[in-house]
């Protein structure tokens, strides 16, 4: 596979909630978490903060192509209280995504473990063997009227590079305009990724407050 050069991307970053411990951010569709190798792919989330904030560090990186909040830590400290949220896996996160055709039921989990695909990177893959588990909860929270699409709100259970993506593709209704997996047609029913990292709760590391943070869905 050619070498991903991103883009120029005209999005803005959106702060969403700033204290001196840490921001709550939105990001746009089409720009990196973090600098690639490549100096062509330098424009990213942390590249742009730390030209105002130089001790910004990303606890966690949203896909290229998806959209919504994304958590960063100010120093070194928060950083870590906040890392051991993620670890013990009491951060939750909603996103909302649009997939492919009519989804049969309202609601449901896709169990199925992830592992690389390193011959064809990259691409992540179903592997049974060698995967790591991941577990991906839906809820149908809109339907189009001709059933061409259904739109829905996933609660990812871990948190597997690539998993709503490909847990997705894998109940054959892939997210529109995704174009790792998809199918014939559902990559050009949109013009962006449609994913979008919609809610975020946590507790804050030095107030210990309740965090509940919502990016309502740009499409």
């Amino acid at each position: 596979m050619a070498e991903f050069i991103a883009p120029p991307c005209d999005g803005v970053i959106d702060i969403l909630y700033q204290d001196e411990h840490l921001l709550l951010i939105n990001k746009p569709s089409g720009l990196l978490s973090l600098s690639g190798k490549n100096p062509l792919n330098k424009d990213a989330v942390h590249y742009r903060l730390v030209q105002d904030f130089p001790t910004a560090t990303l606890l966690h990186r949203l896909d290229f192509g998806t959209s919504g909040i994304m958590l960063v830590a100010l120093n070194k400290q928060v950083n870590g209280l906040l890392t051991q949220q993620f670890q013990q896996r009491t951060i939750g996160k909603t996103y909302t995504a649009v997939l492919y055709g009519d989804l049969p039921n309202e609601q449901g989990e896709i169990d199925l473990p992830i592992a690389k695909d390193v011959e064809h990177f990259p691409l992540m893959k179903i592997c049974h063997d060698t995967g790591k588990p991941a577990k991906s909860h839906y809820q149908v929270i809109g339907r189009h009227p001709q059933g061409l699409s259904t739109r829905v709100r996933f609660t990812p259970i871990s948190g597997r590079t690539h998993q709503l993506r490909i847990h997705s593709q894998q109940i054959g209704h892939p997210i529109l305009g995704c174009d790792l997996y998809h199918n014939q047609q559902s990559q050009q029913m949109a013009p962006r990724l449609l994913l979008h990292a919609t809610s975020l709760s946590f507790i804050h590391p030095i107030t210990l407050e309740k965090m509940n943070c919502i990016c309502s869905s740009p499409f």
